[in-house]
């Protein structure tokens, strides 16, 4: 285990292994005998793509809608007012904003200047009654959060690569929104290859009859 803030590196043993890396640090990281493996080495049709993620304080309210939205932006795909959808954000005055910029493989090696002009660009098109005229709402702060390698690319032919939670290795287990599960990348998909990750152990290793499994979720592909 890599130390963090300075701490030592540490090695730890365990009797189970799970996984919950993305594909392509997966890939990178797994020994080398593994990837020689068939159901390892079928992970190589999987790519990561580049996303972008901003967050925006703004010194008012900008909108009112308590759930994701999708954009009619070209760059900005879905975005949420989490002052209203998230507790931790929670402010009945003023708006914190956070968007996703996709595609970004056009972005991704822009700086942050660049990347915040042409976000604010979109979003006077969107909420020109707040972000236009003669008093706009304004800025107090913004993160812009990049990610090289996020979920794979959803090209035809990449559910043939996409691996179960059970792998070859009797006591090592993978988990991730790449894992066979029945969404695409996505948040959604990361929770639900978890609980399919932990119903393979218990199915595995039962600690008592009081397991319950899964209602209506894609059975596990067996390695």
């Amino acid at each position: 285990m890599r130390g963090i803030n300075g701490q030592p590196d540490e090695t730890i043993e365990a009797d189970l292994y799970v996984s919950a890396m993305s594909v392509d640090v997966m890939k990178v990281l797994m020994p080398q005998p593994w990837k020689e493996m068939q159901f390892f080495k079928k992970m190589e049709g999987l790519e990561g793509v580049p996303v972008i993620n901003l967050h925006l304080w703004f010194d008012r309210k900008i909108t009112d809608i308590d759930h994701l939205l999708f954009s009619r932006s070209d760059i900005l795909s879905v975005y949420a007012d989490m002052s209203i959808t998230c507790k931790d954000y929670e402010d009945p005055d003023r708006s914190m904003l956070e968007l996703v910029l996709a595609p970004a493989k056009d972005w991704i090696d822009k700086s942050e200047a660049e990347i915040m002009a042409a976000t604010m660009q979109e979003l006077e098109r969107l909420f020109p009654q707040h972000l236009t005229g003669e008093n706009p709402a304004k800025v107090r702060k913004y993160k812009v959060v990049k990610t090289p390698r996020s979920v794979y690319t959803s090209s035809p032919g990449r559910q043939a690569c996409r691996p179960s939670q059970v792998t070859p290795i009797s006591n090592f287990y993978l988990a991730g929104s790449y894992t066979m599960q029945r969404y695409l990348g996505s948040m959604e998909g990361a929770v639900l290859s978890g609980k399919l990750a932990a119903q393979a152990i218990t199915t595995a290793y039962p600690l008592s009859n009081a397991a319950i499994p899964l209602q209506s979720s894609t059975p596990a592909v067996p390695a």
